[in-house]
């Protein structure tokens, strides 16, 4: 059954405000789990569901061919404090679509879904296609696609729901937060102590702010490492007996997590404990046949610093999506109606010159 495109892109945007007025934080997404479920039921379209990750199949879905993901996440942030319009009621006001969520990632989410149903009873493709609307992606919680993927047949490469203004992240950043202890001799303020363990810190935070990894990524640059907090002591006449950092490593391709981890432990000028390796950073090979699709038609490659779904895929991935990443967890979070209809156009042409 061919679906008339302009009417796919109107029950799109109705599920966006439908999933806009339906509070989903992190782990609190099962009404946005219904709506999905609905959307693609009224396609005559079979859902699966774990705890709230909605995933289908496309009809023709052959074990012997490879498969591609269609992948973004229905869960939100809380809304900040500068909110100035009710977060929970989508609206439109100049060609924006107002609403949390609306641009991180429900535009993205809702234009996968609209490509899913375009494909999905389409003979002879040569890839299978599995859609995934995934929830705890704010958090990397341990339902979120985490959960979903042991269950899915093999993915071979996979398309990231995020807003990236439909050029194609071909490189992603992965993440280790480490929390590092600069050590010294704890004593009364009034007695001489030449092992101060805060006068120690301010050496270990030069070195932070010097040091390189020499491995640069032609995509993401440099590994970037940044203290980001800092806490010592808890009386004016106590010299405390250590410093605590949290430090911030942004990983390129060039590295895995646990090299970084391996290589700060053993030169760092203090201790470091990472807090989790299980965030990679993820890439593509920029000759990828679903790469050149997207600059075949005029679309950007580039290396985003930002972190999404993609770091629990160990397959090749391209993060891709309509809307604005700098508009992200903003107070009066917005996305333009027209980026969410070239958003469908641009996705359903891209595939076509992928798959068939």
């Amino acid at each position: 059954m061919k679906i008339n495109q302009e009417i796919l892109k109107d029950k799109a945007i109705s599920l966006l405000k439908t999933l806009i007025s339906i509070p989903s934080f992190s782990g609190e997404e099962d009404g946005t789990g219904d709506a999905i479920q609905a959307f693609l039921n009224d396609f005559g379209i079979k859902t699966e569901r774990q705890f709230n990750n909605v995933y289908a199949f496309n009809k023709y879905f052959d074990p012997n061919k490879p498969t591609l993901l269609l992948n973004s996440h229905h869960d939100t942030v809380k809304p900040n404090s500068a909110y100035s319009k009710d977060p929970f009621h989508p609206h439109i006001e100049s060609g924006k679509l107002f609403g949390l969520g609306s641009n991180d990632a429900g535009g993205c989410l809702v234009s996968l879904l609209a490509t899913f149903v375009h494909f999905y009873g389409q003979e002879g493709l040569n890839h299978n296609i599995i859609m995934a609307a995934t929830g705890e992606e704010e958090d990397a919680g341990e339902k979120s696609i985490r959960a979903l993927l042991p269950i899915l047949p093999k993915i071979d490469v996979a398309i990231v729901g995020e807003p990236t203004l439909m050029d194609l992240a071909i490189a992603e950043k992965g993440l280790v937060v480490f929390d590092a202890v600069v050590e010294g001799t704890p004593s009364h303020a009034a007695h001489p102590n030449d092992n101060n363990a805060i006068y120690n810190a301010i050496e270990v935070l030069q070195w932070f702010k010097e040091y390189r990894f020499e491995k640069v990524s032609d995509a993401l640059g440099e590994v970037k490492m940044t203290v980001t907090q800092i806490k010592a002591g808890n009386q004016h006449n106590v010299v405390p007996a250590q410093v605590d950092l949290v430090v911030d490593v942004r990983v390129n391709d060039c590295y895995t997590n646990q090299e970084i981890a391996e290589r700060l432990q053993k030169v760092a000028p203090c201790k470091m404990t990472p807090r989790s390796l299980r965030l990679n950073s993820s890439s593509i090979d920029p000759n990828h046949d679903l790469v050149k699709s997207g600059v075949a038609l005029g679309r950007k490659t580039y290396g985003s610093p930002t972190l999404s779904d993609q770091a629990a895929l160990t397959c090749q991935s391209v993060k891709l999506g309509p809307g604005d990443s700098t508009r992200s967890h903003s107070a009066d979070e917005f996305i333009y109606i027209d980026e969410i209809e070239e958003g469908i156009d641009l996705y359903i042409k891209i595939l076509k010159g992928f798959l068939q």
